[in-house]
């Protein structure tokens, strides 16, 4: 397949890159176009001639999507309406990545038809965007508490956020590094997801687009687990000094001023049956990961 994919280069994007490419010989197109151009978009995906489009790219940068309200909304909704309308025209599949953030933090294990009410302004435009996505005819595949290996900056230092994203991360650096590391808690951040690996991510995104699926799907484990316990099965799958663990609240500057949702569990259950792709546990997670990071290659999925 030819596939059109947005933001290639992020964390995220990369690992959807690296499964299309290594796993499937897919050819991946990611050239960089202004996403709110509508004219330069539709011109790129016609010319691209893909047989499908993975919208990934957002603006990244919390302080300017609160600074800049107008350039928000036209980074994540009209540039999904542009995406979509694009592969609309070429009469190819069109899949959405959004978050578990859509939810306000109160809905556990929260399921493909769960209504979105998200509490933030960055889960409000995902919302946005998927009721665009979903209106034209695509699919939108969340992902959440996404773990791995970052494939386009690899040595990057990661940081541990008000979400799941990069802790393991982040945990292993600090720890393999002999450094302590303080695992935030509190009522006030993402205390329990669903995690998820970066390439299991790729993997339910091509099973999307090469079956012309529509629809929301969701891209996560089989288990939810809360910041603790990704820790400790964290230190467990690689075999680090858990004496090393603190806990203790996230710094004031970690939110922004912005409500964080507190459980964004999800289910899986129905995106696996639909589609037949592996719902690993968590120690499956973590065991792909440490494989990822040892070998340099991706690990199998079962």
């Amino acid at each position: 397949m030819r596939i059109v994919l947005t933001g290639a280069t992020g964390f995220v994007g990369s690992n959807i890159g690296k499964v299309l490419t290594d796993r499937h010989d897919d050819e991946v197109i990611g050239e960089r176009v202004d996403m709110t151009d509508r004219q330069a978009v539709a011109s790129y995906v016609a010319s691209a001639e893909p047989d499908a489009v993975i919208h990934c790219a957002i603006l990244n940068d919390w302080d300017r999507m609160h600074a800049d309200r107008p350039a928000a909304w036209n980074s994540y909704v009209e540039a999904t309406r542009n995406y979509a309308d694009a592969a609309a025209t070429a009469d190819v599949p069109f899949c959405l990545v959004s978050t578990d953030w859509v939810f306000d933090g109160t809905q556990s294990g929260a399921t493909e038809d769960t209504p979105p009410n998200p509490i933030n302004l960055y889960g409000f435009l995902k919302a946005a965007s998927e009721i665009i996505a979903l209106d034209r005819g695509g699919a939108v595949a969340r992902v959440m508490g996404v773990n791995g290996t970052h494939w386009a900056r690899p040595a990057a230092p990661r940081a541990q956020d008000p979400g799941f994203g990069y802790f393991v991360a982040s945990l292993v650096d600090a720890l393999e590094g002999g450094q302590p590391f303080t695992v935030w808690e509190g009522d006030d951040i993402n205390g329990i997801a669903s995690p998820s690996l970066g390439a299991m991510c790729g993997e339910v995104m091509r099973a999307v687009v090469a079956g012309g699926h529509r629809g929301i799907f969701h891209c996560c484990g089989a288990s939810s687990a809360t910041r603790r316990e990704l820790a400790a099965a964290a230190v467990n799958a690689f075999g680090l000094d858990p004496s090393l663990l603190r806990f203790g609240p996230a710094p004031a500057e970690a939110f922004a001023g912005q409500r964080i949702p507190f459980d964004t569990s999800v289910s899986a259950v129905a995106t696996a049956e639909r589609l037949g792709t592996p719902l690993l546990n968590l120690d499956e997670l973590l065991a792909a990961f440490r494989h990822e990071r040892t070998t340099g290659e991706l690990a199998p999925l079962g």
